[in-house]
């Protein structure tokens, strides 16, 4: 492995496809190419597509692109590794990578800030797998279209049927009204967005899975999320410059 550039990761000559085996067969590349259900349109989905293999090379899976323009343009890239965790030196990892590609690339013709998040603990689920991990916890879904005259629903997670393009998701609803059924079956294809409620409970979860997590491998262990992403923002020798015109 070559040195680090100033803002530039060296990595060892495998190639693109080289790097991906390697993490099958340390049992990582199932759940690192898994597709997501939800993806972004217009300049948010270029950038999507422009970070994805960039992450992966790296170990990290894309969760979200969003753009805002708050405070001039911010770029906010959530990533998480297939576990779920984000630390913030892997932020800060992913930013020093990313940067200088998608200077390249050129994605925006204004100047905006590059923002590297954590999913957070609740967070947004956009995998098949996500629903698995957040079976029991509460969760906001909104569909693309309407399932017997409503888009959102509001309810626990129960189960998930199906796979890849027909997998849904089973919940007891929280927010049924009188003479609503009390369980719905939503296909994931079909959902625009869906993120876990914070409860007591998630957050008991996620303390008791990062205390399971310390005891298996104290040297490597971070601490547990905080509510909402864990964002990395580069310092202002590192933001990208803005461009004249």
């Amino acid at each position: 492995m070559g040195p680090a550039g100033p803002a530039l990761f060296y990595y060892p000559s495998l190639g693109r496809r080289g790097r991906i085996q390697a993490l099958e067969i340390i049992g990582l590349g199932a759940s690192l190419t898994e597709p997501r259900f939800t993806t972004e349109t217009g300049v948010a989905a270029r950038i999507a597509t422009i970070a994805a293999p960039v992450l992966a090379d790296l170990g990290f899976r894309l969760v979200r692109v969003k753009i805002s323009g708050q405070d001039g343009v911010t770029v906010q890239i959530m990533a998480e590794r297939p576990d779920g965790s984000m630390s913030i030196d892997d932020c800060e990892a992913v930013s020093q990578a990313l940067s200088p590609v998608l200077d390249v690339e050129d994605p925006i013709e204004s100047g905006y800030r590059l923002e590297i998040s954590s999913p957070g603990i609740d967070r947004p689920l956009v995998r098949v797998s996500d629903f698995d991990r957040a079976r029991g916890h509460e969760a906001r879904i909104e569909m693309a279209a309407l399932i017997d005259g409503r888009k959102r629903f509001r309810g626990v997670i129960e189960d998930r049927e199906g796979e890849a393009g027909e997998a849904r998701v089973r919940i007891r609803r929280t927010d049924a009204k009188a003479q609503e059924p009390a369980e719905v079956s939503l296909k994931l294809a079909d959902i625009a967005e869906a993120r876990l409620v914070l409860t007591e409970a998630l957050i008991r979860q996620t303390l008791r899975n990062a205390k399971t997590a310390r005891r298996a491998a104290p040297e490597a262990i971070e601490p547990p999320p905080r509510r909402g992403p864990g964002r990395f923002r580069p310092t202002r020798e590192t933001l990208r410059k803005t461009k004249s015109g």
